[in-house]
Formats: structure tokens, C-alpha cells, sequence
């Protein structure tokens, strides 16, 4: 175990700069507590997944930094650097969070409009008469 690990996340356009050292549980994100920075429960839900999958919710004391994209891709960018640094933290946690997916980076993006169309798929409405 080191004493302080890193891990970086992203999702969407979002990149989080995640770091774990070990304390009394405490999570700021861009200096503020988490509580306040997000203000709906499943968004704190999906941040806290991978504490909670390897048991070290009250172990560790997370300082994370987030910039891009809206709150639920900056959620899922923490999650993922999240998991990251707690391998850095110890690589024997790699197996339980790989095998609940955290360890993955989500590739999805939103898809472009085409020309001609109305947007991504939709396409302009066909009249026939």
C-alpha cells in the first residue's frame, strides 16, 4: 500500500483527476464536499460504487478534480478514476472492481448530426402529397 494513489477517469467529455490517501472517509470534488457538489442521491449513488464493492468506505480520504461535460458524465468520470486509484492503492482490489465493470472506460459519445437530416437520426419529416 502506498501512501497517497492517482487515478484518472473519464467519461464523455468528462476527465476526473482523482487522489486517495488514507483517512476518515471525507470526499471533496473542485474543493467542495460531494454532498454539495452533487445535488441529486444517485449521482453520490454511482461515485461512491467502487468504495462500497471493495469495503473501504470510511478508510480512505478522496480529492478529486473535474472538468467537462455535465454532472452525470462527471459522475461516471470520478467512479472510474476512483476505481483506478484504489488499484494504484492496492492491485489486489483490481479482480472485485473489474469484475463489476468499474475498471472499463464507457466509450459511448454522443453521436454527430448528419447533413440532410434533422439530427443524429432523426430524419426531416416526408410528406408524400
Amino acid at each position: 500500500m502506498t501512501e497517497a494513489s492517482y487515478g484518472t477517469g473519464r467519461r464523455k467529455t468528462a476527465t476526473a483527476r482523482v487522489f486517495l490517501r488514507p483517512g476518515s472517509g471525507e470526499m471533496t470534488v473542485n474543493g467542495m464536499g460531494m454532498d454539495n457538489y452533487f445535488s441529486s442521491e444517485v449521482l453520490k449513488m454511482i461515485v461512491r460504487q467502487p468504495l462500497q464493492v471493495v469495503e473501504k468506505e470510511g478508510d480512505v480520504d478522496i480529492s478529486c478534480t473535474v472538468r467537462g461535460g455535465g454532472s452525470s458524465g462527471q459522475a461516471g468520470a470520478i467512479r472510474h478514476g476512483l476505481s483506478r486509484a484504489l488499484v494504484d492503492f492496492d492491485p489486489e482490489l483490481r479482480e472485485p472492481l473489474k469484475a463489476a465493470g468499474f475498471m472499463t472506460r464507457d466509450p459511448r459519445r454522443k453521436e454527430r448530426k448528419k447533413y440532410g437530416q434533422k439530427g443524429a437520426r432523426a430524419r426531416f419529416q416526408f410528406s408524400k402529397r
